[in-house]
């Protein structure tokens, strides 16, 4: 193997020709890849490499020499900085193309699925201020002041700002609020490095289309030092607030909420809608942070399971119900499955608030209840997936494919896990019909997906 044309430090021109997945530029040198963090294909420009590895290096964009038409202003001041973002230097019809390559090269090269239709993704009309829920830590700045950041890029450094620009405005206000409340009292933020001080987090959930606000104070201490005062002069800013929650988290850990939760102020929970269905959300629920997206993937689920009224349908990682409570509008019957307790337990909250008697959840691992259902003589006409990034559980896809339901609808955060797992549902006698892609996360190189598949009839 010849070595690598550049070395550390050297500064070199490059002319960019593609993206990678996380949308990073990629230039060749005589056949030799360079990834370059914030370059966009048309480009040339001044590159320091400042990694080499044998296969590949890594450069940083010192100076664009020729820009692209897709290339735009960020306009958030610490883009650069924080790791919560890397595209919002390119156009947002980019980033909807990148996306669609990108999940049209892992059909190919993880799942053989080349020949299989991967659609445009669908966008959002206004791809800013759209997650309706931040977390976000305490830390204090070289002056002693008491800041809120995320942290930089591959690190715990966090970086002080007071507006996200993919945050709901109403996330950003209080998140402001509540620092400058606490820095009036004095309470210091933890710190990890001794395990001392209080303020460990700050939660804010907003109900997109209802307007409640809920907050959480995340605290080291089983005490809020100013407690009541901190509520009042919360309720002073933001009279809509709803509820006032203090978690407390006194463990060494990355893990953000503790075991502890009390509502200091207004309602255990707050409400929200994902088309005609209301959703009650506690602190610690798992709801998706883009409601707006979330229908138009959820429709397309629903459109998918092609459901007549008659049928009986799976959910498997089914949540707090979200996808279920929509299949059960347009089924016979729903059954839920999900590993985490509490979720199941708001599921039925949900099924319940939304007056729909016949979805039923069940707590447990799919892989396991699946066979038992077969056993039991259960035969789904329809199993909608939604796993996590790590995709499904073999033991899961064999199940599934051993039931032999008509159609399989799979929701996927991960494109690679995705191709791996419908490779294996082909491999069982399912036909990959159609993916459509989904922009959850404007503004980040994250993708979800919706893919149908059919029953082979020989």
């Amino acid at each position: 193997m010849s070595k690598p044309p550049v070395k550390k430090n050297e500064t070199i021109e490059l002319t960019f020709e593609d993206l990678t997945h996380e949308g990073n530029g990629v230039g060749k040198l005589n056949g030799y890849p360079l990834f370059v963090p914030y370059a966009l294909p048309g480009e040339t420009g001044k590159v320091k490499v400042i990694k080499v590895k044998k296969n590949f290096a890594i450069g940083k964009l010192v100076d664009v020499q020729e820009a692209s038409e897709q290339r735009v202003d960020p306009p958030c001041d610490v883009y650069t900085q924080c790791g919560g973002c890397q595209l919002q230097h390119m156009s947002y019809d980019l980033q909807l193309q990148m996306k669609q390559k990108q999940v049209q090269d892992t059909m190919h090269k993880i799942g053989h699925l080349g020949h299989v239709a991967v659609h445009p993704v669908i966008g959002m009309d206004d791809p800013w201020n759209y997650r309706n829920k931040v977390q976000i830590p305490f830390g204090e700045s070289k002056n002693g002041n008491l800041k809120t950041g995320f942290y930089r890029k591959r690190s715990h450094d966090i970086i002080d700002m007071d507006t996200c620009m993919i945050q709901d405005e109403h996330n950003n206000r209080m998140v402001e609020t509540v620092r400058r409340i606490a820095e009036k009292y004095g309470i210091k933020p933890y710190r990890e490095s001794d395990h001392s001080g209080i303020l460990r987090h700050i939660m804010v959930r907003t109900g997109q289309t209802t307007g409640d606000i809920m907050v959480v104070i995340i605290t080291k201490t089983r005490k809020l030092p100013h407690q009541e005062a901190i509520v009042q002069e919360i309720r002073q800013t933001f009279p809509d607030v709803k509820s006032i929650v203090h978690n407390v988290n006194n463990k060494r850990t990355n893990v953000i909420m503790g075991e502890r939760t009390t509502v200091l102020w207004g309602d255990e929970y707050i409400m929200d809608t994902i088309g005609d269905i209301k959703f009650n959300i506690s602190p610690k629920s798992f709801y998706q942070v883009n409601p707006t997206q979330t229908k138009k993937l959820y429709d397309q689920a629903l459109q998918y399971a092609n459901l007549q009224g008659h049928e009986t349908v799976i959910d498997a990682y089914c949540g707090i119900g979200t996808i279920s409570l929509f299949l059960a509008q347009q089924a016979k019957k729903v059954l839920g499955v999900e590993i985490v307790a509490p979720a199941i337990d708001d599921a039925k909250k949900n099924a319940k608030l939304n007056n729909i008697a016949n979805a039923e959840f069940y707590v447990g691992e799919a892989e396991k209840i699946f066979p038992w259902w077969q056993a039991q003589g259960l035969r789904p006409d329809v199993i909608v997936v939604d796993p996590p990034r790590k995709g499904c559980d073999e033991a899961l896809l064999n199940a599934m494919i051993d039931m032999q339901p008509e159609r399989i609808v799979y929701v996927s955060c991960n494109p690679s896990t995705l191709a791996r797992d419908l490779r294996i549902l082909e491999d069982g006698g399912f036909e990959t019909k159609e993916v459509q892609p989904v922009d959850m996360f404007p503004q980040t190189g994250h993708v979800e997906c919706v893919s149908l598949l059919q029953r082979e009839t020989i």
